[in-house]
């Protein structure tokens, strides 16, 4: 569904996309209008994992983010204690290095510290204008 939605929003139309229900680790019934953007952020812990997804793509980032932070979030989310360190020893810790930090390798740039990474969003920004303004100039 992401695949066939970004081939959408890059032919110009707009989508529906269904969000996600971390309470219920399912996706909502609810959705969104996306409306065509001239730079939009596809994110996601597996979006580098797809060949077909990668290929679509301009640029691909991996936000490195240590263990700590992850389960900090985990909890942050409404679930119980116990069952966050449960599930995220048992089953997100280990899936993560299996399959989520391999990906990585396909990305143009690794940012360390996520947002807190200044010089990494300024290289990103500036990445993004020189998109922004050969379009305007190819137009």
């Amino acid at each position: 569904l992401m695949i066939a939605q970004i081939k959408e929003l890059l032919a110009g139309r707009p989508v529906d996309i269904p969000t996600y229900d971390y309470a219920a680790h399912t996706r909502s019934s609810k959705t969104y209008r996306q409306e065509p953007q001239d730079v939009f952020i596809v994110e996601g812990i597996l979006v580098l994992e797809d060949k077909r997804l990668r290929d679509l793509m301009d640029i691909k980032i991996f936000v490195d983010t240590d263990d700590d932070v992850r389960i900090i979030r985990r909890i942050e989310r409404g679930r119980s204690l116990d069952s966050v360190i449960d599930q995220y020893l048992g089953v997100v810790k280990p899936m993560y290095h299996q399959f989520i930090e391999p990906t990585k390798r396909y990305a143009d740039i690794v940012i360390p510290e996520g947002v807190t990474n200044t010089v990494a969003i300024d290289l990103l920004t500036t990445k993004i204008e020189k998109i922004l303004e050969e379009a305007r100039l190819a137009q």
